[in-house]
């Protein structure tokens, strides 16, 4: 009997185990106690562009919403009766999200300022999009419990171009658009008030400010970061991006930038072939840089540098010297012959000339203003000759033009361009310090001297915000090399700005390829005055 209450007792433990394993493989069924709170991430997730009544089916079983202000009713810049909360999706041991939402709850909207903390309870509301702003409608005054102030707020920096594929990520949220510029052009006395288009390179967008704002009759600056709340309204099928800055501490001025007579506008990093192939008078030289001149220059006159970096090895230490390191870290060539005109595509790099390598075309027609055998001979001043001018896999590698011929730990480039590398410290490029160590930046479509959450300077590629890099080129089905990288964008020569940030675009090549592969098409950079 004892024997058979045994089995019983088993089978029945067994039973409960199943019948709960099989429970949590439900969906709606959850150990411990469900949150009343769901997080804007998640609630906006549920909005399909149709009326949402929110109950707690639809909110998976919560009640309410809790995050801090964002809306600046102090400064008059926000759209009347909302309330907008940003707050953050938890995920194991990190955030990976921010989102904004705005609650429609009258004239009390004006009662909460910036950084309050708060627990809204948005059961029975209905999220709705009114004149195509994405907002809560329905929730009493009465429903928003503050429970503290003076929290800190999680700014994400976006480009204008992410914001715009993704309105329902962003909207509602506030975000730092950053290296951005006023078009057309402010002058003396344009002031923030009304709609302003505002440019970071990759896109544009409206910068929006209300006439009875107090900061509306501010001198409007050519290039700043803002910050504000990025609100969306659906004209023609698309989704028009509006940012509203909140008050005059959002706007931070940055200085014009110096335009560069020289741009990097391409690069091949892996030819066809071996690249140690030497015979007769083809060297092993291959790779080389293209560059663009933005106006007319005489190298003899006005020399110029140009410096790459290969970061190959795992137990690199960091560049002490920066783009001057030396060594196989960095390679420097000299620019102090030749002319260009505005417009021009100027090469420097494989002194065999060849489009793609060994027997491919020869191209020695095109504007070389620098020939280097850099396979057989050092660099000027620094750098170790070999084979591999531009890395072509690995760590972070980059390429820096400088004005001038001298070069060292502390000299600013002028343009720079970094790619590859698993992530932005591969192959040790940087070193917070003190001292800090790195490969110095400038103010290009990519990297920006000031960091746009901190305003703080950020001088290196790696510090900061400044961890944008290109990819590697694409390599070639059925050969050893790579394609073309053509770097696209519109630049600005009276300023020195992108209007449309370089993109990388792969051209194929082969051994017949011609320079007008390199030079025509949709993936060239163009200027503009």
């Amino acid at each position: 009997m004892k024997n058979t209450l045994k089995y019983i007792n088993a089978f029945a433990v067994i039973a409960c185990i199943l019948i709960i394993g099989c429970d949590k493989q439900k969906d709606e069924f959850v150990l411990g106690t469900i949150s009343p709170f769901i997080s804007n991430f998640d609630l906006k997730k549920s909005y399909k562009e149709t009326d949402l009544v929110l109950n707690t089916t639809v909110m998976k079983g919560a009640s309410s919403i809790k995050g801090v202000v964002i809306s600046d009713f102090v400064a008059g810049n926000t759209p009347k009766n909302l309330l907008v909360v940003q707050n953050s999706r938890i995920v194991g041991n990190g955030i990976d999200s921010v989102r904004g939402i705005a609650i429609n709850i009258g004239a009390d909207a004006a009662k909460y300022t910036v950084g309050d903390s708060v627990h809204i309870k948005v059961e029975g509301g209905i999220l709705k999009r009114v004149d195509g702003v994405l907002q809560i409608e329905g929730v009493n005054s009465t429903a928003v419990n503050k429970i503290a102030s003076g929290k800190n707020i999680k700014v994400p920096v976006v480009n204008i171009a992410n914001l715009i594929a993704q309105p329902l990520v962003y909207e509602n949220t506030l975000v730092t658009v950053s290296n951005t510029v006023v078009e057309p052009e402010p002058v003396q006395g344009d002031t923030f008030s009304g709609d302003k288009t505002i440019n970071d390179g990759f896109g544009k967008a409206r910068l929006h400010t209300e006439a009875t704002a107090n900061f509306s009759g501010n001198q409007l600056p050519s290039a700043a970061n803002f910050t504000g709340v990025a609100y969306f309204k659906t004209q023609n099928n698309q989704p028009q991006l509006s940012l509203w800055v909140r008050n005059a501490n959002d706007v931070f001025a940055l200085p014009l930038v110096k335009p560069s007579p020289i741009i990097i506008s391409g690069y091949l990093t892996n030819p066809g072939g071996s690249e140690a192939v030497t015979s007769g008078t083809q060297k092993g030289a291959y790779e080389y840089v293209q560059l663009l001149a933005t106006k007319d220059i005489d190298f003899s006159v006005t020399p110029y540098s140009l410096v790459t970096t290969n970061n190959a090895g795992s137990a690199n230490p960091a560049p002490a010297n920066g783009w001057a390191t030396g060594g196989v870290r960095t390679y420097k060539i000299n620019i102090t012959s030749g002319t260009a005109k505005k417009g021009d595509f100027i090469y420097v790099g494989g002194y065999s000339k060849l489009i793609w390598g060994f027997g491919s075309t020869n191209i020695s027609s095109a504007n070389w203003v620098a020939a280097v055998d850099y396979a057989n001979n050092d660099g000027a001043n620094f750098g170790t000759k070999n084979t591999n001018l531009l890395a072509n896999s690995g760590n972070v590698a980059g390429i820096a033009l400088f004005e001038g011929t001298t070069v060292n730990a502390s000299t600013v480039p002028v343009d720079v361009i970094m790619y590859g590398g698993g992530n932005p410290n591969s192959g040790n490029v940087y070193v917070a310090g003190p001292p800090e160590l790195g490969y110095r930046i400038t103010n290009t479509d990519y990297y920006t001297t000031i960091n746009p959450s901190s305003r703080l300077q950020q001088n290196f590629f790696g510090a900061g915000s400044n961890t944008n890099r290109l990819g590697f080129q694409v390599e070639q089905t059925g050969t050893s090399g790579g394609g073309f990288i053509q770097l696209g964008g519109i630049y600005i020569t009276s300023t020195g700005r992108w209007e449309k940030g370089r993109l990388l675009t792969n051209i194929v090549m082969s051994t017949t390829a011609t320079i007008s592969d390199l030079q025509t098409g949709a993936g060239v950079t163009v200027l503009k005055n």
